[in-house]
C-alpha cells in the first residue's frame, strides 16, 4: 500500500482546479471557490442618474456603502457580510441597465442576494421622488 499518498494529492489538485478567480464589476479579480453565476441584470426606463440614486438609497437601507467609482459607474457595498457590486450604464436612448453582483465572504456566489438588491432598486424606482443630484426627495 505504498500508493496511498496518491489519492490525497489527486484530491488536492482537483480542489485547486475547481477554485480560481472571478472578475468583479469594478474590474478587479476576487478569489472564488464557487465560480457559478453571481450577477443579475435589470433594465429600467429611467436615467442612469436616477438608477444611481435608487441604488445608493437601497445600499444605505440594507448595508454600508464601501466605495463609489463614478468613472466605472460602480458602487461597492457590504450587505449582510457579502460584497455587492452594482454597475449602472445607459443601455439605449430610453433604457438603462443595472448589473448586480454578490459574493460571500468565502468567495461563493450569492445569486439570491443579487436578485434581492435588484428587486429593491426596482421598488425604490417605482416609489419615485428621485433627483439626479444623488439624493432622494423626502
Amino acid at each position: 500500500m505504498k500508493l496511498n499518498w496518491i489519492l490525497p494529492i489527486a484530491l488536492s489538485l482537483a480542489a485547486m482546479g475547481l477554485t480560481g478567480c472571478v472578475d468583479t464589476l469594478d474590474g478587479h479579480s476576487k478569489f472564488a471557490w464557487d465560480p457559478t453565476k453571481d450577477k443579475v441584470e435589470g433594465r429600467y426606463e429611467f436615467t442612469p442618474a436616477q438608477l444611481w440614486t435608487a441604488a445608493k438609497d437601497v445600499i444605505k437601507t440594507q448595508g454600508v456603502l464601501v466605495s463609489e467609482d463614478m468613472q466605472k459607474n460602480v458602487l461597492e457595498a457590504s450587505i449582510d457580510e457579502r460584497k455587492v457590486y452594482i454597475h449602472i450604464e445607459e443601455f439605449d436612448t430610453r433604457t438603462s441597465r443595472v448589473l448586480v453582483q454578490a459574493r460571500t465572504k468565502g468567495g461563493g456566489a450569492d445569486l439570491e442576494m443579487a436578485a434581492f438588491i435588484d428587486k429593491q432598486i426596482a421598488v425604490r424606482l417605482a416609489a419615485g421622488n428621485l433627483t439626479p443630484s444623488g439624493s432622494a426627495k423626502r
